[in-house]
C-alpha cells in the first residue's frame, strides 16, 4: 500500500453510448442502447438516461426494448471506439510510462512512476486536469479514481461516477470500504454475494470482523485469504504496462440455430479466418486450437488440439477446428460458434515460404467472407458467410445498413441510419458539430447513399502536444442537449 493516492483508475462514462450521443446531436439527453439487436442481442452499453429505465450491460436486448421501448438502439461503431480510446491512452501514456488498460474506455495509471503526482493535491490536480484534457481532446467525459492501491482507485471511479473526481486519502481505506455491499469488492459476483449473504454478511465491515479463518471456511483458502485482504483495505498489485494476452479467440451468436453440417463447418473456417487475422495482428502465434460450440440447449462444449509447434498459418487452424468439429455432435442444432488459440508465442516453426502463400490466400479470403463483428463482446451482432444460406431482403437491408452507422449521401451530405425495412432506409442527415438534423427516407439501393467512415467526435480538438505541459486549466461545460427537430 503506498502511503500517497497516485495511482489513478480513469473510466469513460457510458464509453459506447455516450459517443454516439456526441456523434448524433438529435440523441444527446436522449436514452441510448448499444449492442446486438437481432433476437438474441445482448446490450453492450445503456446511455444514463436509458440506465433510469432499468437498462443495463449484458442484459437481452428483448429485454431492454420493453423496459425502454423509446430509446435509440443502435449497433456497434468499433472504428471510432477504437478512433477515441487511442486518443485517450495518448494522454495517459504522457501522464506516465505506466500505462495498463483494461478495455478501451479503462486503464490504471502510475502516477508516481511518470513525476506527475507525489501526493493528495498533486494527485487532485492531476486528475482533474485529465479530465479537462480529455473532454477537450474527445468531446467525452470520464471519471476518476485516485488511492494508494489499484482496486481502492477503481472503487473511487465507481463512485466518482458520472463525470466525477473521487480521491480516497491513504488510511481511511477500512472507514471507507466498511458500510459498503460486498458486491463492491472485486471478483464477489451474484453467487458469492448470495453465499456471503446466507451466512449474515452483507458489508465489508461484516468481511472484516468474520477474520480469515472464516471466510476460508466459507469460500476456500484462496478467495478466502483474498477477501479478507480486500475487506482490510490491502492491495500492493503493481500497474503492469504491458498485459501479455493468454489467448486470442472469436465467436458469433446465431439469430437462428444452425442445423446444416455444411453450413456450420463453413462458419467454423471463417471464424478461424478472423482469429488468424487477429493473431498476426498482434504479431503472435500459437499452440493451440480451440473450438467453442454452445448447443440450441445451451450446452456448451469445449475441444481443443495442441500442435508440434506455434502457428499463424492460416490454414492449419483452419483445418485443425474443422477436425475438432467433426467430433462434437450438433445434432438439434448449434446457437454459437467459436474458433480460439492458446499458448501464444513470438515465433512460429512452420515453413516461411508457406506462410507467405497462405498470407495471400488469407486476405483473399477475408475480404470474401468479412462480416460485422464486434471483438468478441457482449454486443456482437450475429454475422453470415457469404457461401451461407440465402438471406431475406429484409435481413440483407438489415446488414448492409446497420442501426446507427455512417453514411453518405450526394445531396445530404453525412449522416446515419435510423433503421430499414420494407425496402426502405430512413437517415437522419447530421454532424457532431451541428444541431439535429433532418430525417429522409430512401430505398435500399439508392445509388447515391453509400457507407462513410465515422466523423471526428471534435471538430477542432485542442492540440495535446506539449501535454501535460500545456493542459487546459478549466473544464469546458457539458453537451449541449439536443433542441427540436427539423422537419424533412
Amino acid at each position: 500500500m503506498r502511503p500517497a493516492p497516485t495511482i489513478l483508475h480513469l473510466d469513460m462514462d457510458a464509453f459506447y453510448a455516450s459517443a454516439e450521443q456526441a456523434a448524433k446531436p438529435s440523441l444527446r439527453g436522449k436514452a441510448v442502447v448499444v449492442g446486438g439487436l437481432g433476437p438474441r442481442g445482448v446490450v453492450a452499453t445503456a446511455s444514463y438516461e436509458a440506465r433510469r429505465l432499468g437498462v443495463h450491460s449484458a442484459m437481452p436486448t428483448a429485454q431492454a426494448r420493453r423496459l425502454a421501448p423509446n430509446a435509440a438502439y443502435l449497433v456497434p461503431r468499433f472504428s471510432l471506439y477504437r478512433t477515441v480510446s487511442d486518443q485517450v491512452m495518448e494522454l495517459l501514456g504522457r501522464l506516465s510510462p505506466l500505462v495498463e488498460p483494461l478495455s478501451l474506455d479503462e486503464a490504471f495509471v502510475d502516477l508516481e512512476a511518470g513525476g506527475t503526482a507525489d501526493d493528495s493535491a498533486s494527485a487532485t490536480a492531476t486528475g482533474e486536469r485529465l479530465r479537462s484534457a480529455i473532454r477537450a481532446v474527445t468531446g467525452l467525459s470520464g471519471s476518476v479514481g485516485l488511492a494508494g492501491s489499484k482496486m481502492l482507485a477503481k472503487i473511487a471511479s465507481e463512485q466518482a461516477k458520472p463525470d466525477g473526481l473521487l480521491l480516497i486519502e491513504p488510511g481511511t481505506e477500512r472507514e471507507l470500504l466498511a458500510p459498503m455491499s460486498v458486491r463492491t469488492l472485486p471478483g464477489v459476483g451474484p453467487a458469492t454475494g448470495d453465499h456471503l449473504r446466507r451466512a449474515g454478511m452483507t458489508t465489508v465491515h461484516d468481511l472484516a470482523e468474520a477474520g480469515e479463518a472464516e471466510l476460508v471456511r466459507l469460500v476456500g483458502r484462496a478467495h478466502g485469504l483474498s477477501l479478507y485482504r480486500m475487506a482490510l483495505g490491502l492491495d500492493d498489485r503493481p500497474v503492469v504496462a504491458e498485459r501479455d494476452a493468454k489467448s486470442v479467440s472469436v465467436e458469433d451468436t446465431f439469430d437462428v440455430d444452425l442445423h446444416d453440417r455444411v453450413r456450420i463447418r463453413t462458419e467454423v473456417e471463417r471464424l478461424a479466418v478472423r482469429c488468424v487475422e487477429r493473431l498476426r495482428s498482434a504479431h503472435r502465434s500459437g499452440r493451440t486450437v480451440v473450438l467453442k460450440v454452445r448447443r440450441y440447449d445451451f450446452s456448451t462444449l469445449t475441444r481443443s488440439e495442441t500442435l508440434r509447434g506455434p502457428t499463424d498459418d492460416p490454414t492449419v487452424v483452419r483445418e485443425a477446428a474443422a477436425r475438432l468439429l467433426d467430433g462434437v455432435d450438433t445434432t438439434g442444432g448449434v446457437r454459437l460458434l467459436g474458433v480460439g488459440v492458446t499458448g501464444l508465442a513470438d515465433f512460429t516453426q512452420e515453413d516461411l515460404f508457406a506462410q507467405a502463400a497462405d498470407a495471400r490466400e488469407l486476405a483473399e479470403r477475408s475480404a470474401r467472407t468479412e462480416a460485422p463483428a464486434a471483438d468478441g463482446g457482449p454486443g456482437d451482432e450475429p454475422a453470415v458467410a457469404e457461401e451461407a444460406e440465402p438471406e431475406g431482403a429484409e435481413q440483407l437491408a438489415a446488414r448492409r445498413w446497420p442501426a446507427g452507422h455512417d453514411v453518405h449521401h450526394d445531396t445530404y451530405g453525412h449522416g446515419w441510419v435510423q433503421g430499414s425495412g420494407v425496402g426502405r432506409v430512413t437517415v437522419r442527415f447530421e454532424e457532431p458539430w451541428s444541431g439535429p438534423g433532418r430525417v429522409v427516407t430512401f430505398r435500399v439501393d439508392d445509388p447515391r447513399l453509400r457507407s462513410a467512415d465515422p466523423l471526428p467526435l471534435v471538430r477542432d480538438p485542442v492540440d495535446y502536444s506539449s501535454w501535460p505541459a500545456s493542459l487546459p486549466k478549466s473544464r469546458p461545460g457539458p453537451v449541449p442537449s439536443a433542441g427540436g427537430e427539423s422537419s424533412p
